[in-house]
């Protein structure tokens, strides 16, 4: 058995100012922006305590937009999905990039969000 939920959204942008970019998602969004991470390409946005998270990444393929799940067994959430469908691209530090059926990129990962075990759904692993 493991856990997880839709913890977030992270707004990749083709670009080598992260900074503007988090300047401009701050803005347009009303959550103020922190500073860039030590490797330059990721800036949090502030979101009141137990909502979804949000970020800005510095990608180099074209700009859109992705989601995460935070999961507290990657693998077994991984393999989940791949049931459901999904397909694994690949591995980035501690999270796994998958695609959906319909296309769309999406990354698990590790649980973030204080208020995970009171708000993740429970999955029999078989």
């Amino acid at each position: 058995m493991h856990r997880s939920r839709f913890a977030g959204i992270i707004i990749d942008c083709q670009t080598e100012d992260i900074e503007a970019a988090g300047r401009f998602w701050s803005e347009a969004l009303g959550y103020p922006a922190g500073p860039p991470e030590s490797d330059g390409r990721y800036v949090s946005l502030d979101v009141p305590d137990g909502e979804t998270y949000a970020a800005v990444q510095a990608v180099k393929h074209a700009s859109r937009v992705h989601l995460d799940i935070e999961t507290d067994d990657i693998d077994a959430e991984v393999s989940r999905l791949e049931a459901l469908g999904a397909k694994r691209l690949g591995a980035v530090r501690s999270w796994v990039v998958m695609e959906a059926p319909t296309g769309q990129r999406f990354c698990v990962v590790q649980v973030t969000n204080a208020h995970f075990e009171a708000t993740a759904n429970t999955w029999d692993d078989e």
